[in-house]
């Protein structure tokens, strides 16, 4: 009977085992679906993918390049950042699958998307911020590791996918199982242009130590952090104090 039991047991597990690897990205990425509003966005064609991107027009040397959350439309974002930034052009990627976007989300891909997009915004602008919020924190940080990036802002930024995966669920082989594991950390290093880090106090998702971690990889004097008091994960860009740190770097 304790063998049957054992024998049971352990197919239930490598049952659950199986369902994450296969289902493992509809919990990272959550799309959001095509509307009227998306119209206006341009399209950047990938060899696998066209993509779409929102956009506020403005002439001169500087813009700023937005990655979004895994939920977020980033439609409903460039207004925010165009009234924060005035003086900038503002470009806001629609990942594989959001608003328009064709093609899947995988980490591999996206990544490939951030640096297109960076190369066809570097064509018109030379004075280029990148600004990441959670997941499009990885991707922010890597293009500044390897792009002329003049400035980089991480919101809500994570250690990795896979650190918080174990504290999700710590009976699962994350190591193993995890396809896109978003190693941000691996890029902290080679990062060069001025860093500001934006944390929430109470961030349920990423705790404090996670967001030190990340920021203790970074070169002396390139990253500096702020805490948002009161806020949380979804809710940091929803206070003054937030807007004002970002628009003053500080």
């Amino acid at each position: 009977m304790l063998w049957i039991v054992l024998a049971i047991t352990a197919v239930a597990y490598l049952g659950i085992c199986l369902l994450f690897w296969i289902a493992q990205r509809s919990f990272i990425y959550l799309p959001r679906p095509e509307t009227p509003d998306h119209a206006a966005a341009i399209s950047l064609q990938q060899p696998d993918a066209e993509l779409r991107i929102s956009q506020h027009r403005h002439n001169g040397p500087r813009a700023l390049i937005y990655f979004g959350g895994n939920a977020e439309d980033v439609f409903f974002t460039v207004p925010e950042l165009a009234a924060a930034f005035p003086d900038w052009a503002i470009y806001a990627l629609h990942y594989r699958g959001y608003c328009g976007s064709s093609g899947r989300p995988t980490e591999v891909a996206l990544r490939g998307d951030a640096q297109a997009v960076f190369d066809m915004v570097h064509t018109q602008h030379d004075d280029i911020m990148v600004v990441g919020r959670s997941l499009g924190s990885s991707l922010a940080i890597q293009l500044a590791a390897e792009r002329p990036v003049s400035r980089l802002v991480l919101i809500a930024p994570f250690e990795s996918i896979l650190r918080i995966a174990q504290r999700v669920a710590p009976f699962l082989p994350m190591r193993l199982l995890l396809r896109d594991q978003y190693a941000s950390w691996r890029f902290a290093p080679r990062v060069h242009c001025p860093t500001l880090v934006l944390a929430a106090a109470h961030d349920e998702l990423v705790p404090m130590a996670d967001t030190k971690r990340l920021l203790d990889g970074f070169g002396p004097g390139i990253a500096r952090l702020r805490v948002i008091d009161g806020a949380d994960h979804n809710s940091l860009s929803d206070s003054q104090a937030f807007w004002d740190a970002l628009v003053n770097g500080q």
